[in-house]
């Protein structure tokens, strides 16, 4: 057997700066350190820092007044930085800077009298978050039969944003349905989707043709991971997306040859580690490294958490979130 191990894959710059975000939290406060939804989809991650006290909620009612709070990577609603606010939480805001930017994109078409329609899947703690930055005038979309019901007030006065994670070959069909549909529709100058999300899928478009089947690393919550198991699959080629060996089947390998690894921006390398080391004390497996893309992106951490780093002891009582 031979294994084909996709690069990039993994951790991106938001995950990257969000987890750290949350270790320098942990090293700092001590626990508990509470995290409104899960810092990042992933399972092995979540774990991990729950078991270093750190408690993830999903209500701000669960969380003591004056207490260490993180933003996950998905970012929140201009609700919640209230809540937080008139809780006295200490709030550090650990969103991707990718989301954030969305964001500010949604309260300028907002400030200018736009409808706007964020292509995205229903119920994602991101789409949750973007949405409450303009909740009268955002319309949610995930198909293009969805495109076909709308209806504005003004046809002339449209504008699409995207949730960062999604599948930039199923968005780019919802977008030309916007643009059939509202020929004049607007769009920020830069796209969305993230460069993580697109690199990876880039990545198994290229390379899932040379593999008799696909492992994707990641969680079932996590967009991102199952966009890569779902473009493999729309390839004709077997794929499993998975958390961790433990999930692994042996009769997906009969026959099988050549297995492309790939993971999800959320799934850490060692949980990658472990599948390889699976194929090869099983299966007798060599690997192949498969380079696609190359990445550079860091993300400096939060002004909020530098400077509560920088303070010390001399902690104010709230502090503001980044913007």
């Amino acid at each position: 057997m031979k294994i084909i191990l996709a690069n990039p894959r993994g951790f991106c710059a938001g995950v990257n700066m969000a987890i750290e975000c949350l270790e320098r939290a942990l090293d700092f406060f001590g626990p508990p350190v509470y995290v409104y939804h899960e810092i990042v989809h992933n399972k092995y991650v979540v774990d991990r820092f729950k078991g270093r006290g750190t408690v993830f909620v999903e209500s701000l009612d669960e969380v003591p007044e004056r207490s260490p709070l993180l933003y996950s990577a998905h970012g929140v609603s201009p609700q919640i930085r209230e809540q937080a606010r008139s809780r006295r939480l200490l709030a550090i805001d650990a969103t991707c800077p990718l989301v954030t930017k969305v964001h500010l994109e949604a309260i300028k078409y907002a400030r200018e009298g736009y409808t706007i329609i964020l292509i995205g899947h229903e119920g994602h703690d991101e789409v949750i978050g973007t949405m409450g930055e303009a909740p009268e005038q955002m319309v949610l979309v995930e198909t293009a039969e969805d495109v076909q019901r709308l209806s504005v007030t003004d046809p002339q006065k449209v504008a699409y944003l995207t949730q960062t994670t999604l599948s930039v070959d199923d968005a780019n069909i919802v977008i030309a349905a916007l643009h059939a549909k509202f020929p004049h529709i607007a769009n920020p100058p830069k796209d969305d989707i993230c460069y993580a999300t697109q690199n990876r899928q880039e990545a198994v478009r290229e390379l899932a043709a040379r593999a008799d089947l696909v492992l994707v690393l990641g969680s079932q919550n996590s967009s991102n991971s199952r966009r890569l198991a779902e473009i493999a699959a729309s390839m004709g080629i077997p794929a499993h997306l998975v958390d961790g060996v433990s999930e692994i089947e042996k009769s997906w390998f009969e026959q099988v040859e050549r297995v492309l690894i790939t993971a999800g921006a959320s799934a850490p390398e060692d949980v990658v580690q472990e599948c390889i080391d699976y194929l090869v004390s099983n299966h007798g497996a060599t690997i192949e490294e498969a380079f696609v893309r190359e990445e550079n992106v860091h993300f400096p951490l939060p002004k909020s958490l530098r400077e509560l780093l920088t303070a010390g002891s001399q902690l104010p009582v709230v502090a503001e979130v980044d913007r």
